[in-house]
């Protein structure tokens, strides 16, 4: 015995209406090239993500931007930024840009770093108006009875 299929077409429309809701499609969703500008020069003076969706909603009342697509835009312009660097390289090649002070020891074992310190070029100059630094005893308030 053969199994055959057979379709029958009652109506060559489509049977339920074309939806009108459109956020999150590729196309609708796409930014324009002035967005992505503008998203990286917010990026540059630090808006959050969110708020940088909110500007362009504003814009737009039928913006289908969703805020993954955002935040998405945003990682890609940090990992542009790095230029293959990991993040501790990134960190020690900032560092380094903005002339901090860059103390860091890796594990005897590995070459994995155990102990950063970073410090700004102005708490350094304070530091060294002091002719020594006093230990500070620091309390736990779990010892303390309520």
């Amino acid at each position: 015995m053969s199994e055959k299929w057979l379709v029958f077409l009652h109506d060559g429309r489509h049977n339920y209406a074309i939806g009108v809701y459109t956020h999150g499609h590729a196309q609708v969703a796409k930014l324009t090239k002035e967005q992505l500008i503008q998203t990286e020069q917010f990026r540059n003076s630090h808006v959050p993500p969110r708020n940088i969706l909110r500007f362009f909603q504003e814009q737009n009342v039928s913006c289908a931007v969703s805020a993954q697509k955002i935040y998405n835009i945003v990682a890609r312009i940090k990992k542009n930024r790095m230029q293959g660097r990991n993040t501790v390289e990134e960190v020690l090649s900032l560092s380094d840009k903005q002339d901090y002070t860059v103390f860091y020891r890796n594990r005897e074992d590995s070459n994995m770093l155990s102990d950063i310190v970073v410090a700004h070029p102005t708490s350094n100059e304070m530091l060294r108006t002091w002719l020594y630094v006093q230990h500070a005893t620091v309390v736990s308030r779990r010892d303390d009875p309520d």
